[in-house]
């Protein structure tokens, strides 16, 4: 095997040109790629963030008494898709309210009695699927005393089609590039051949077999996605580092961000699909040529 990775270097370095090419259009599809799959770990992380990791509110009927808790609190446990669940009553609410905007505003001085409702918070365990969040409220708001919930449904709904849009577009996008890395990593094993037409000749009139002859191609094709793949990680990181340092100094001290690079494990992914676009480029062109 060190035999058959020193010729395809050989050939690497005897092809500077036409590799390098290769590298940067395969290290330029890795970027796109990774970009999309940075932005929907990110984005996927955020709207859990923003939706306070499944919470809701569930605001009561002004009519509730504290009496009627442990029979609410027993049918919305029934309904089997709540984590945790806390009372919240309407003198703790407004207390909360005056500590957080007291300093800001006379209105509490003018309030006769308290205007807000009872209400409980929970923590459901359905979280990503808006769908079944909706359903699982749906059910909650049909149940007695319950005067409504609220889980960010008004922008949630539109960001997410939003999102969705956005996703099938990159969806579209990574195909397309990867199909222009497949095509152009094809078309440089060919002319690698061709270069080496002559040598080939010679190497079947003397019995060699043909796993012998196309074995450094493979493993050129398997070098090219692998350093191409690393390239466009370390020109993503890059440029992440860049940006992310930019906007935690703007946009820190007045919002919560939490942007992550890639996990080991997808960027291993990303490597592993890099070096097997390189293969299955230099495969396809084999495949065409020595039938």
């Amino acid at each position: 095997m060190t035999r058959y990775i020193t010729k395809a270097l050989a050939d690497i370095r005897s092809n500077r040109f036409l590799n390098l090419i290769t590298i940067v259009t395969i290290s330029l599809s890795i970027l796109v790629v990774s970009l999309f799959l940075l932005f929907f770990e990110n984005a996927n992380r955020l709207i859990e963030g923003w939706n306070q990791g499944g919470r809701a509110m569930i605001y009561l009927e002004p009519a509730f008494s504290q009496e009627m808790l442990p029979d609410l609190k027993a049918r919305i446990q029934g309904l089997g898709e709540v984590e945790e669940m806390r009372f919240i009553p309407k003198s703790r609410a407004l207390e909360k309210l005056k500590d957080e905007m007291g300093s800001h505003t006379g209105f509490f001085d003018t309030l006769q009695h308290n205007p807000l409702p009872h209400a409980l918070e929970i923590r459901m365990k359905t979280r990503g699927d808006y769908a079944q969040v909706a359903a699982f409220a749906k059910k909650i708001t049909a149940l007695e005393m319950v005067e409504s919930v609220e889980y960010g449904q008004g922008w949630l709904a539109k960001f997410l089609q939003i999102f969705t849009l956005f996703r099938i577009t990159g969806y579209a996008m990574c195909g397309l590039f990867l199909l222009i890395a497949l095509f152009i990593t094809a078309n440089t094993v060919r002319l690698a051949f061709y270069s080496r037409r002559l040598e080939i000749e010679i190497m079947r009139l003397v019995g060699a077999t043909e796993g012998f002859i196309k074995t450094p191609f493979y493993v050129e094709g398997l070098l090219q996605g692998f350093f191409g793949g690393i390239l466009g990680l370390l020109i993503l990181m890059a440029a992440f580092l860049t940006i992310s340092s930019g906007i935690s100094g703007n946009l820190g001290a007045y919002v919560y961000l939490d942007i992550r690079f890639l996990s080991i494990k997808a960027m291993g992914l990303i490597i592993l699909a890099s070096t097997f676009l390189g293969w299955f480029g230099c495969y396809l062109s084999l495949r065409q040529m020595l039938q």
